[in-house]
């Protein structure tokens, strides 16, 4: 185009694209210009007369709060405690999203708020259906209406959930959709939450345990009664503890038995080696009396021999005869002090009576543990009897104790959720849940859309399809406007051009 306009053929100068040439389809086709621009102005006046004026929107927001933690049924009867760094996730607000988006509760606002109407028409005269299939089916399509023009959006990074909905028949209606959607939305959740006849069952478990508790006290106390036993278990200890030192002394006294038969055997062999007497003194006596006669027969001789010798010659015959008895004398005297009269004196023996009494306290020793050993033995016995007894007892009772510890655990437990459920009977009558209508609905005063600025926007979007309209049947025109169009069209040299004149 930019050389056609520029170049020359055979002399003639081709004009510039000028704001005339711009606007020259505007005008060739001015009556389809025309027509488009006084249908969409004349279309837009009666939509912002008509629907914008009488279009009423309600609008409601929604807080998605933590989940109220309900008391879940465990084994142990502790309260809930609610986790504080639980936070609301997306997914969490999407499906409060699509609760309210459900079917079931659109179809019961659609009846509340009587959006199917009770208008007839001329279809309903041919329809040979029954009056509730027809009731039926308008509430139906009321529904689908309700879905399409809902708007449910959730706000980004956000807990809120924004509700948007526009009805041209009353303001009162769009917010009584709202509000009931609300209502039912929320008595819903709380449905939800929690499922129906908890406190009604958590009340009978309670009365059947607490039965069946009293049931197993009074078998407790029947059993102790009946076998004489209030405490097997303690009994079975201290009977355990006299077993064990029972056996303790039967091991002692067996040793004691055999180390006395050993000393028994030891102090045998000692009392044969061992005299049974032995001498206490032992007195050596001489002639005392011969030996003093013989010492004064012997002086006499020799006082006899010295006064001889000094009278006589030694060799006298007298002298001789003194010397004979002085000789006699001496020798009778030599043999009186060889002959001795020992006297001696014998007594028990000191180790033989002391080996004697020991054999006999050993003995009795003896004999006494012996004897202790067997009713040691019989004790054992005995003792064994009744623990087997009392253990029996013991499993008795314990399979008693732990049905009636069962039976207060499930009472208990029941009681706690029954009194948890209570609570939240009363949380759900005040409505309390993790969901709260954070902005109510509420009739609105002014209409959704201003008439001024739909006819503000009418004229503009009337002035712009015009526009397009005139270039669009400009450029569905097959003939040819100008020089230049032949030219590039056609690819041959223009040898002439005549321009429209008008008078």
């Amino acid at each position: 185009m930019e050389n056609a306009n520029s170049g020359k053929s055979f002399g003639y100068e081709i004009p510039r694209l000028t704001l005339r040439d711009m606007l020259r389809p505007l005008f060739r086709h001015r009556l389809a210009v025309t027509l488009t621009f006084a249908t969409i102005l004349l279309g837009s006046i009666l939509v912002a007369l008509v629907w914008g004026n009488h279009y009423w929107v309600a609008t409601m927001q929604v807080v998605v709060g933590r989940e109220r933690l309900e008391p879940a049924v465990t084994p142990q009867p502790t309260a809930a405690v609610e986790e504080a760094n639980k936070v609301v996730t997306t997914d969490d607000v999407d499906s409060e999203v699509a609760l309210l988006q459900g079917r079931d509760m659109l179809r019961e606002v659609a009846e509340t708020c009587q959006l199917a109407g009770n208008r007839s028409s001329l279809w309903d005269r041919f329809d040979s259906n029954e009056p509730a299939v027809k009731k039926a089916a308008a509430l139906e399509s009321a529904t689908k209406a309700l879905a399409g023009t809902l708007k449910v959006e959730a706000q980004k990074s956000s807990r809120l959930i924004d509700l948007r909905y526009g009805s041209s028949k009353s303001p009162e209606t769009s917010a009584c959709v709202l509000r009931t959607l609300g209502n039912l939305y929320l008595e819903k959740h709380l449905r939800l939450q929690r499922p129906a006849g908890a406190l009604e069952f958590f009340t009978q478990e309670t009365d059947k345990y607490w039965h069946a508790l009293a049931e197993s006290e009074s078998e407790l106390v029947k059993f102790s009664k009946t076998e004489g036993v209030a405490a097997p278990e303690i009994l079975r200890t201290d009977l355990a503890q006299q077993l064990t030192g029972t056996q303790g002394n039967l091991y002692q006294t067996r040793q004691a038995i055999a180390a006395d038969k050993r000393r028994t055997e030891n102090i045998k062999a000692q009392m044969a080696v061992t005299p049974s007497r032995s001498f206490t003194t032992e007195a050596s006596l001489s002639a005392n009396l011969l030996l003093d006669q013989l010492h004064s027969m012997l002086l006499a001789s020799q006082l006899k021999r010295t006064q001889l010798l000094m009278k006589f010659d030694p060799s006298y015959a007298l002298v001789k005869e003194a010397e004979q008895e002085i000789a006699q004398t001496k020798d009778a005297i030599a043999a009186a002090e060889q002959a001795k009269y020992i006297s001696t004196s014998t007594d028990r023996d000191q180790t033989f009576e002391y080996l004697r009494q020991d054999l006999a306290k050993t003995q009795a020793d003896l004999a006494s543990e012996e004897a202790r050993a067997s009713e040691l033995l019989t004790s054992i016995h005995d003792m064994e009897l009744q623990l087997v007894n009392v253990d029996a007892k013991s499993v008795q009772q314990s399979a008693l104790l732990r049905e009636a510890k069962a039976n207060e655990a499930n009472y208990l437990l029941f009681l706690t959720k029954r009194e948890q459920e209570r609570a939240s009977d009363a949380l759900d009558d005040k409505r309390i849940a993790n969901v709260a209508i954070a902005v109510p609905a509420d009739v609105p005063v002014l209409p959704a859309r201003n008439p001024k600025s739909i006819m503000f926007a009418g004229f503009w979007g009337a002035l712009f399809s015009a526009i397009g309209v005139g270039y669009l049947a400009e450029l569905a025109d097959p003939t040819f406007r100008s020089p230049a169009e032949v030219e590039e069209i056609l690819n041959i040299p223009i040898l002439s051009a005549v321009p429209k004149r008008v008078a």
